[in-house]
């Protein structure tokens, strides 16, 4: 099935209401994904969301399928919607099988009957806080106009996180967005003081922090943390 605009004005005007609170968020993220499923045609649709350990979990998925994105992706910590998270940027895989970029977790995404993903990450405050992500189980190349189309649903789970971050009831699922937030900024930091200190990539100082973490089992901000502190005070 190919997204026509027309498809992608129709969904957006049937989810209408959600952009005037008419109904409770985590209804409001599992519609956006029903909906998205339904115009792509695809395998799994699903919204994943950051924790405070800079993971993507699952706020709301339509298929089995894409529960085992969140799994394999922490468990492998890699990933086109980890990608597209960390570098804010669309991430597009026609087909896990070839693709060199994943190594580890597209061999156990094929396994598990993945092929192939679309994913877009969800901004905030001029960061990413989520993924919105299609899926399929077959080789499946993705247009530009099923890029705009799963852009456009994004906006609308971007707009919605957004109404609820800023209402005056602070839920839990805003109170653990605004602790991923306040993770982010500190990982962030961190990774500035090993890129200029070492001379690291960006991928490659977070890889850093999150192996000096997992070997002292500590969270990774709580390593971070103390990477911006020892170099505020070695400055």
């Amino acid at each position: 099935m190919t997204v026509t605009p027309q498809d992608v004005r129709h969904a957006l005007k049937e989810l209408g209401r959600l952009r005037f609170g008419e109904m409770r968020v985590d209804e409001a993220m599992h519609q956006i994904v029903q909906t998205t499923h339904a115009i792509f045609s695809v395998d799994g649709a699903g919204l994943m969301l950051a924790d405070a350990e800079h993971h993507l979990r699952n706020a709301a998925v339509s298929d089995d399928r894409v529960r085992h994105l969140e799994e394999l992706q922490i468990v492998h910590q890699e990933g086109p919607c980890i990608t597209a998270f960390d570098d804010k940027v669309l991430v597009g895989a026609d087909d896990l099988a070839s693709d060199p970029r994943w190594p580890s977790f597209n061999r156990a995404a094929v396994d598990r009957g993945v092929r192939a993903v679309l994913a877009s990450p969800i901004p905030y405050n001029q960061d990413a806080i989520g993924v919105v992500a299609v899926l399929s189980r077959e080789q499946h190349p993705w247009s530009a106009e099923a890029e705009l189309a799963l852009l456009a649903f994004t906006d609308l789970a971007a707009l919605l996180i957004a109404s609820m971050m800023m209402g005056e009831q602070q839920t839990v699922l805003a109170t653990q967005l605004q602790g991923a937030l306040n993770s982010r900024a500190i990982i962030e930091q961190a990774k500035g003081v090993l890129i200029g200190q070492q001379g690291l990539s960006a991928q490659a100082a977070y890889e850093q922090i999150r192996a000096q973490a997992r070997a002292e089992r500590r969270k990774i901000a709580v390593v971070a943390t103390e990477l911006v502190r020892g170099a505020v005070r070695d400055s």
